[in-house]
């Protein structure tokens, strides 16, 4: 399954990163983070449950760029 959430992310290159840190969380087949439409395209790999997953995703992010916003 695949869902889209609004981002907060203040570069491109911090954008990649926070790609980068989503693909890598258990439970994500593939992401994708546009930083010109600040969007995030998540998808879940089979039998995941989506809220554990996004909070391990945000999680995740917020090393990256600690004030960024995923609205879950």
């Amino acid at each position: 399954m695949k869902k889209t959430y609004p981002i907060e992310v203040d570069c491109a290159n911090c954008a990649n990163l926070m790609e980068e840190a989503a693909r890598k969380t258990a439970g994500v087949a593939a992401a994708t983070v546009n930083f010109m439409t600040q969007k995030m395209i998540v998808e879940f790999e089979d039998g995941q449950d989506e809220a554990k997953v996004m909070k391990q995703v945000k999680k995740a992010c917020k090393k990256v760029e600690p004030d960024c916003e995923i609205e879950l």
